[in-house]
């Protein structure tokens, strides 16, 4: 018998209870990632005083599993709180989703706007002590696991000294016996010291310091990471708008990768997000501009945006005042409208840079061209054995059934929906030019994870396996085992959502398949319609009312697929498989729609519920039909 499940088994968590519970959610994880991101939190706070204009000294101390940090910001209010009538210090240590940012007055531009960062280290921490100073007196208050132990204590200092000291011991029970590291500590701030010029930033560990403060911002951290490097354009790119807030900077090095590096509200942003969309987008655009009147272009030469990233090193910072991040770590900006205005600044400076510069502009033209060439010549060394010989004899997974032709271009691969469909599949394909790849079910959905971890799933690694070109940074588009990867799902609702699932997953981590062509959908029909001794296939309910609607007196026998699983091999070759009779919908991403492919993306798969919602509301509103399959 199950347990009674009444109004009495809902649990309550009081106070910062939740957030011992699930420290997770709140840090990420409980390793060294989410260990040190509780410094990452009480440090931003700091930093958010330097950016208002309040700080000009930011130390930072460690020593074991301990850390503290001191700003000489204008110090954490400690005076009563008007609604909850005690301290505003406790009400900021003590209560989630509070604090100075989510006004228009204290902050204009934050990293920490979700308001959890110093409750939740207080929570995760065995001991925290906070000190406060401002007008002329000095506020200690200390916590042990979120709770305050003693009262709070002010005592006058007849000093005009101002700021704040946090420092704190995270909780053994929660991330066991860890020390915070030296070197991850020291790149963290050297980095907020490029992002905030003009203040000074310390470390101190131990019998070692450390002090950095850079006057030119991205153009001297620039300069710090391409200085081991061979350089294209020598004279870098950078870029400073104040309304809205965006620094760029930029330059081309010999490399054959590409490197971009973003932050928002000075933190750093590790997957990206609309900011760097809007540098890839600038970049691609004013370059294909510049190139279509360039002399040293040969006209049989195609340029694609991946010969134009190659070898470039981007540095872009943009303040919002209200940013989207993907969760509490914020390691991904979501905020629609910094694409465009990352796009309007950058895309002139661009052109104009090209024109200043035609030395470097003629050098940078060459060494593009150098690299359209060698990858269009890699591709055509490689179509004559890519399916031949030894590509046969690779490591292919148990449920691909390959075809037998060694041509890449004629060659295709189906990804089906399940292993009914998949057989019937094997035995409707034309088995020369035709593989077929059974999927067991729903994929994972990638967004927001790493290849790596992405990896770990079987049926990602099988298509990885089978595809043969690799994925991330071993991703060889020379070694595409086939012209065309064809999903075949379900004409219903849970087809559209593996469909969904998998485009996910060609554009997080195989976006050149898509970029060049090679990933489409087929189109397989979910009714069967006979009238009379004609027979007509229908995709969608829709379609179907609309052919009803012009056979008002006839008497038509309608059959509904319930999968392809249960369609017969030859009439599933006739409707969507066969060249000859069958549609394709090629998936096609236009450069001015990357960054609207990015927001869908990351709105509807990523983890921010509300995010999700909104879009589909907006869907809803507009008079578009939305299925949602859960």
């Amino acid at each position: 018998m199950p347990e009674k499940y009444d109004a009495s088994s809902i649990t309550v968590l009081e106070g910062l209870e939740a957030v011992r519970k699930r420290p997770g959610m709140y840090v990420g994880s409980t390793d060294s990632v989410g260990f040190h991101h509780l410094l990452w939190e009480i440090l931003d706070n700091s930093v958010d005083e330097a950016i208002a204009g309040y700080a000009s000294v930011i130390n930072v101390a460690i020593e074991d599993d301990f850390a503290e940090v001191w700003d000489n910001g204008r110090g954490i209010p400690f005076d009563l709180h008007p609604k909850t009538k005690t301290s505003a210090l406790d009400v900021i240590f003590l209560t989630l989703h509070a604090g100075g940012k989510f006004g228009d007055g204290a902050y204009k531009t934050s990293g920490g706007l979700h308001g959890v960062g110093s409750s939740v280290v207080n929570a995760l921490s065995i001991d925290l002590c906070v000190s406060s100073r401002r007008d002329r007196k000095e506020a200690v208050r200390t916590f042990s696991r979120g709770i305050p132990v003693g009262n709070l204590e002010v005592r006058a200092t007849h000093r005009d000294e101002t700021g704040t000291t946090v420092g704190f011991r995270p909780d053994p029970q929660i991330f066991g016996e860890q020390v915070f590291d030296t070197d991850t500590i020291l790149e963290r701030i050297k980095v907020r010291a490029y992002l905030t010029p003009g203040v000074t930033f310390s470390l101190y560990a131990g019998t070692e310091s450390h002090e950095f403060q850079f006057q030119g911002g991205l153009a001297d951290y620039l300069a710090d990471i391409t200085a081991p490097m061979s350089l294209v354009t020598e004279i870098p790119l950078v870029v400073s708008s104040q309304n809205p807030r965006v620094q760029v900077a930029l330059l081309w090095t010999e490399a054959t990768t590409t490197e971009i590096k973003s932050f928002a509200n000075a933190i750093p942003t590790r997957d990206g997000g609309t900011h760097e969309k809007g540098v890839d987008s600038a970049v691609v655009a004013a370059l294909r501009d510049y190139l279509e009147d360039h002399k040293d272009v040969p006209k049989r030469v195609k340029i694609t945006p991946a010969d134009i990233r190659e070898g470039l090193v981007a540095l872009v910072s943009v303040f919002v005042e209200e940013p989207q991040f993907q969760g509490q770590t914020k390691d991904r900006l979501n905020n629609p409208e910094v694409a465009r205005q990352v796009d309007t600044i950058l895309r002139p400076a661009v052109r104009d840079w090209l024109q200043s510069n035609s030395r470097q502009a003629t050098t940078l033209v060459k060494r593009i061209v150098q690299a359209a060439q060698a990858r269009a010549a890699a591709r055509a060394a490689s179509e004559a054995v890519v399916r031949s010989g030894p590509v046969n004899r690779l490591r292919l997974p148990g449920k691909l059934s390959d075809c037998s032709s060694n041509d890449r271009d004629s060659s295709e691969l189906f990804l089906v929906e399940g292993d009914s469909a998949g057989g019937s599949a094997k035995m409707a394909r034309d088995r020369k030019t035709q593989a077929i790849l059974a999927l067991r079910g729903k994929i994972m959905n990638v967004e927001s994870i790493t290849v790596a971890k992405a990896m770990q799933n079987e049926e990602i690694r099988n298509i990885v396996d089978a595809l043969g070109c690799g994925i991330g940074a071993g991703f060889d588009i020379r070694r595409l085992r086939y012209g065309k990867i064809i999903l075949l799902m379900d004409a219903d609702s849970d087809g559209d959502h593996i469909a969904v699932l998998a485009l996910t997953f060609f554009f997080r981590f195989l976006p050149d398949l898509i970029m060049d062509n090679r990933v489409f959908l087929a189109v397989p029909p979910l009714y069967r319609v006979d009238i009379g001794k004609s027979t007509s296939w229908v995709r969608d309910e829709r379609s179907l009312n609309k052919l009803l609607a012009q056979y008002p007196r006839s008497n038509p026998q309608v059959t509904r697929f319930k999968g392809l699983g249960e369609m017969p091999p030859q009439m599933l070759w006739q409707t969507t498989m066969d060249p000859k009779t069958r549609v394709l919908e090629c998936v096609s991403i236009h450069e001015r729609d990357v960054d609207v492919t990015e927001d869908t993306i990351c709105g509807l798969m990523g983890k921010d519920v509300d995010v999700r919602y909104e879009m589909l509301m907006e869907l809803i509103h507009e008079g578009q039909h939305v299925e949602v399959s859960v």
